[in-house]
């Protein structure tokens, strides 16, 4: 037996259900850049970055450097009750980097899910409203707050509420969903009449603190946002008093050819969250927002024992060096390019192959059946066969094929995922392909 399933065996034993989505057995024991070795000794392509959490590869040696040396320094001092010299140099940085021409301050937290929960917070500590919109196919996190205003799984609410009071769910305008000849001008007006029907019906937006949206959604399937849906809703909220905040937990940090999602459509939000990437992978999290937002609130409304601990703010900042010495925002544009070719070049040869959706490295595949609906056997038979052959790619809402690769990935590795990924196209459309055992169990 392979050491990756003695391994998974014990684990099984110990590890609670709900804290992994199942896909492949595999247990990772190490990784450098763009590629992961499990715990048998082999070599896999990343095609997922720790769920977009590694922008800057694995085990990148700046960062690496950054962790040792402020490891030896001082590893823990609660920025709870004191500054350290780390993550007060972080805080003006992250300031700095966030859009918009107005005063910032920074809150500091764990993960994603505390960072969105924050925004909630200051939202309504701001505004004196209670009401917080988001969007179905959401995905912002675990905690309660979190939880309660994502969209994406019914997993995420089943057997757990009641969820947060005065959240308002609103669709997605997702564009996989246009009827046939609409324009995007006529989409977006056709999904900002449906964003607007609760305040017409029973939302009143004066009481309405918080409109959250993610404006390329990550777990949601990769989908951006038409450019006139994001304006309209961004005049409404300007209109009506209400905090615009935007979810860069995912996309940020280079994912989508710039360095937030929102930089794609000419928008500064009150508020965004970011997360995963921003310390290559380690525990921490930032809220950046208006000054007269973010200071609406008094401790201990939002303090965390150990957030912005110093070794994380030392992983940021050396991340964040290694964002602009790299260049990997322009290398996520020009890679993505090479990537939305190779995927639409396959979507004309392979009838599955429906919806291709690229912004930078960073992608959504839909795979449909001969009447064009969503095939989530294929899906799982593709991602498992791509997995045999050496990559790491995922499904998302269960035919969704999940492109994220580092954004250091070579072009030597990136033809060679290509490669495997066409493998399994051909071998798919030939009828080679079979669902593991372990189908039932795969994916969101």
């Amino acid at each position: 037996m392979s050491k990756n399933q003695d391994i998974l065996n014990e684990e099984k034993i110990h590890l609670a259900d709900a804290t992994r989505v199942k896909y492949f057995d595999i247990v990772i024991d190490h990784g450098q850049g763009a590629v992961i070795t499990d715990a048998n000794g082999r070599d896999y392509i990343d095609l997922l970055a720790s769920a977009s959490a590694t922008n800057i590869g694995h085990s990148h040696p700046k960062v690496v450097a950054a962790i040792t040396a402020q490891a030896k320094k001082l590893i823990q001092y609660t920025p709870a009750y004191f500054a350290n010299t780390t993550t007060a140099t972080l805080a003006k940085r992250l300031t700095e980097l966030a859009p918009g021409n107005f005063d910032k301050q920074v809150a500091f937290g764990n993960s994603g899910s505390d960072a969105n929960d924050a925004m909630i917070k200051f939202a309504r500590g701001y505004t004196g409203r209670q009401y917080i919109v988001s969007f179905t196919g959401a995905y912002h996190g675990s905690t309660y707050g979190a939880l309660s205003i994502s969209g994406v799984s019914l997993n995420m609410a089943r057997h757990i509420g009641p969820l947060l009071p005065g959240t308002v769910k609103v669709p997605f305008p997702d564009q996989t969903q246009r009827l046939s000849g609409e324009s995007d001008n006529d989409f977006s007006e056709r999904l900002f009449k449906q964003f607007k029907l609760p305040f017409e019906t029973y939302l009143p937006a004066d009481e309405v603190a918080l409109v959250i949206i993610e404006p390329i959604q990550g777990d949601g399937g990769i989908i951006k946002a038409p450019q006139k849906y994001m304006s309209l809703v961004y005049e409404f909220t300007r209109e009506n008093g209400i905090v615009f905040a935007v979810d860069e937990v995912n996309q940020g940090l280079g994912r989508t050819g710039k360095m937030w999602s929102i930089d794609h459509f000419g928008i500064a939000p009150d508020m965004m969250s970011i997360g995963k990437s921003i310390a290559s992978g380690l525990p921490l999290s930032a809220v950046i927002g208006r000054t007269e937002i973010m200071s609406s609130l008094s401790a201990p409304a939002n303090v965390y024992t150990t957030a912005g601990n110093p070794v994380t703010a030392a992983a940021a900042l050396a991340t964040l060096d290694v964002i602009d010495e790299e260049q990997l925002v322009t290398r996520s544009a020009r890679l993505g390019l090479l990537a939305q070719a190779f995927f639409q070049q396959a979507a004309q040869r392979y009838a599955f192959i429906s919806d291709v959706r690229l912004y930078g490295l960073n992608g959504g595949i839909d795979i449909v059946d001969m009447a064009g609906m969503p095939d989530n056997e294929a899906t799982t038979k593709l991602i498992y066969r791509i997995f045999e052959l050496g990559a790491i790619m995922i499904s998302l809402r269960g035919n969704t094929l999940r492109f994220q690769p580092p954004l250091v990935i070579t072009e030597k590795q990136l033809t060679h995922a290509f490669n495997i990924i066409e493998q399994a196209f051909s071998e798919l459309a030939s009828g080679k392909l079979t669902l593991p055992k372990t189908d039932n169990h795969i994916g969101w």
